[in-house]
């Protein structure tokens, strides 16, 4: 009988992982997406959409498909989901693990200023008016607009709805990779002063960050949030490495 696996994605690496696994002729697959975009890249593997109704039905779900396995691939900032797949796993007693993307790591050059959440980020932009790059997701730019004297720039890869309160907003409607080169340019083309980023990690969005460096631009970096500790890898290969062994016998794997 083929391994049960169901992987919580949302992120770049989570479908490159699904991809190898449903490779395999020993491993049945389903990549569960979380809904919150409204045109997801298409999947090339059994993918379902939406919540499941927090830990508890998460389990439920686990224990519906007789799940061997449950992989976290979920965005970095994507805590609550994080905590309820640890809680569901630890209710079912089915393995779980995680795919971790490192965070960046501050070079010489950057001008980085670190916050907890996006309501410190728009205190601290500070009251005098800028022109800022609200590099983040749709769901998190709502509590700009107690910073209303600000000039936003808003990308995002579906439209904000309702609208930015704000008198001084452009949207701009893009799905990653961005490089660096086309980063630059539209830093310059805008006249931004400062970004406000979450610390995602990887290469698909670091070329705004890069550019910010190369022009000498602010950042304002909202910190990870803290993450349940489960068992985890830094890439696919060892993610990879850790499903075999997870999947093997315990008389094969020694413990």
């Amino acid at each position: 009988m083929p391994h049960r696996i169901l992987i919580l994605g949302g992120t770049i690496e989570a479908r490159q992982l699904a991809g190898r696994l449903a490779a395999r002729p020993d491993v049945d697959l389903t990549l569960s997406l979380a809904g919150r975009t409204e045109n997801p890249v298409a999947q090339q593997v059994p993918t379902r959409v939406g919540g499941f109704g927090g830990a508890e039905g998460l389990a439920a779900y686990l224990e519906g498909i007789k799940a061997d396995l449950l992989i976290d691939a979920t965005h970095p900032y994507a805590a609550r989901i994080s905590d309820n797949a640890a809680e569901a796993a630890r209710l079912t007693g089915v393995p779980i693990l995680a795919l971790r993307r490192p965070g960046w790591e501050r070079q010489q050059g950057d001008r980085w200023t670190e916050v907890n959440d996006a309501a410190n980020a728009a205190v601290a932009l500070g009251r005098t008016a800028r022109r800022v790059f609200l590099a983040l997701g749709r769901q998190d730019v709502g509590v700009f607009e107690a910073a209303a004297q600000h000039h936003y720039l808003l990308r995002s890869v579906d439209p904000v709805e309702p609208p930015l309160g704000v008198p001084h907003v452009d949207y701009l409607l893009a799905r990653g990779p961005f490089d660096e080169a086309d980063e630059r340019r539209l830093l310059i083309e805008h006249g931004i002063d400062v970004i406000v980023s979450k610390n995602s990690g990887g290469e698909a969005t670091y070329g705004k960050i890069a550019a910010a460096r190369a022009l000498g631009i602010e950042v304002v970096m909202i910190r990870r949030p803290v993450l349940p500790a489960v068992p985890s890898a830094a890439g696919i290969l060892e993610l990879l490495a850790m499903v075999d062994h997870s999947l093997r016998p315990v008389a094969e794997r020694g413990v």
